[in-house]
């Protein structure tokens, strides 16, 4: 299977790829944590665009059951087909109304998919060790047909976690680990550049030291992360006061391409905060 070294748009660091390309060797779920924009979600995006597969994406609720990301029997459609009678599915077969979930869409896809499991901390432990179950034995049951999904490829399976919640023993211990750091200013300058390959160079300074600047402001409930840098460089590009990052006697425009929460926004601001946006 040919190795995965990233993306165009997305820039990875030597650890990551060997634990990416080691877990899809073994076939083992690889379990992201790190903090909003680090780049969990992206990965499993920039591995099914780089090797060409398809990806299946489960975002996972609080209230979810198990039993919703491997199949659902739509009862409620074969009641009314039976009820009209003019359905062109057998309202006698229950089968005809099994609709696969986002786990049995991967196991019945004729190639080998990417499976993201977007943020399983929001679920419960015995959610979490079923799944596992499921995913280590390749197979689920419909009971309601008595039947049995054996996967027909192992599909590459991501799980993401911002870590609000501890996962139990029993799933940590099934799972290959990495946690994805916040990007150094060096590492943002590759992910911009992969972005915007004409960045002017002093907007791309300039804008990376503000970004970290903000991030650095105590009492900040969600600090800016990857996706608001690059929004906040595209809104600063197509805007030409700003688009070649000179010195700027104004304030600092478009916070609330970086700010999303209305103390957060008001404390960025405020001074020292509320000043030129770039510097010589």
């Amino acid at each position: 299977m040919a190795a995965f070294a990233g993306s165009t748009r997305y820039i990875l660091d030597q650890e990551l790829a060997k634990i990416v390309n080691i877990s899809m060797a073994l076939e083992m779920p690889l379990l992201l944590k790190g903090e909003p924009g680090t780049g969990k979600t992206m990965l499993a995006h920039a591995i099914a665009e780089s090797l060409g597969m398809k990806l299946i994406v489960l975002n996972v609720k609080s209230s979810m059951k198990l039993v919703e990301a491997l199949y659902q029997y739509d009862t409620l459609t074969r009641l009314n087909d039976s009820r009209f009678g003019d359905s062109v599915r057998d309202v006698s077969s229950i089968r005809e109304y099994i609709r696969m979930g986002k786990i049995g869409q991967a196991f019945v896809a004729e190639k080998r998919s990417v499976l993201l499991i977007d943020e399983i901390d929001k679920a419960d432990s015995e959610f979490q060790d079923d799944m596992l179950d499921v995913l280590d034995q390749m197979q689920f049951d419909i009971m309601e047909t008595d039947e049995i999904v054996q996967a027909v490829t192992r599909p590459v399976i991501i799980i993401t976690s911002n870590a609000k919640k501890d996962l139990s023993d029993p799933f940590l211990g099934r799972c290959n680990f990495h946690h994805i750091a916040f990007p150094e200013p060096d590492m943002m300058r590759r992910i911009l550049a992969a972005h915007f390959p004409d960045i002017a160079q002093t907007l791309a300074v300039n804008a990376i030291r503000c970004f970290y600047e903000f991030r650095s402001i105590e009492g900040v409930e969600k600090k800016p992360a990857t996706r608001e840098l690059i929004n906040w460089v595209r809104a600063l590009r197509a805007d030409p006061d700003f688009s070649s990052g000179e010195l700027l006697e104004r304030e600092i425009p478009y916070l609330g391409v970086l700010f999303k929460k209305s103390s957060d926004y008001r404390l960025a601001a405020q001074p020292p905060q509320k000043r030129s946006l770039f510097r010589n």
